[in-house]
């Protein structure tokens, strides 16, 4: 039963990930994305806190489940267990950390941007084109 959970965790982890990189691109996800990118920010700033910088619970999870099957040395977080996984090698904790911030501030600065900077250009030029057609 513990490596039917790890499996589900890792689906979960990988698509949260992914998620939390693409979801700004589609506008039905957009809010959810704000949403999701809300829950990834507290969960390694505020959280992190009392459990360290970066701290993800669902890493914490993982990482009990995994630890109970066996698995020893684990890293501090899933993007380097499994980069490190992917690629066969020992990848610098410390580009694993640079290169996920810089996404993460990416992404964030992203979801602002189509959610509420791109809405309000959008609604400014349908209005412009709503008073030409009255005209």
């Amino acid at each position: 039963m513990l490596i039917v959970i790890d499996f589900f965790l890792s689906f979960l982890h990988i698509a949260f990930t992914l998620f939390n990189l693409l979801g700004w691109i589609w506008p039905r996800t957009r809010k959810l994305h704000l949403i999701t990118m809300g829950a990834t920010a507290a969960s390694w700033f505020i959280l992190g806190i009392w459990y360290g910088w970066g701290y993800c619970f669902l890493t914490d999870w993982q990482w009990t489940v995994k630890e109970k099957l066996g698995e020893t040395n684990l890293p501090s977080s899933f993007i380097k267990y499994f980069a490190d996984k992917l690629t066969g090698s020992d990848i610098d904790p410390s580009l694993v950390n640079t290169t996920t911030l810089v996404c993460f501030i990416a992404a964030v600065g992203l979801t602002i941007y189509v959610n509420f900077f791109k809405r309000a250009k959008r609604t400014r030029i349908k209005g412009w084109k709503d008073e030409r057609m009255k005209g």
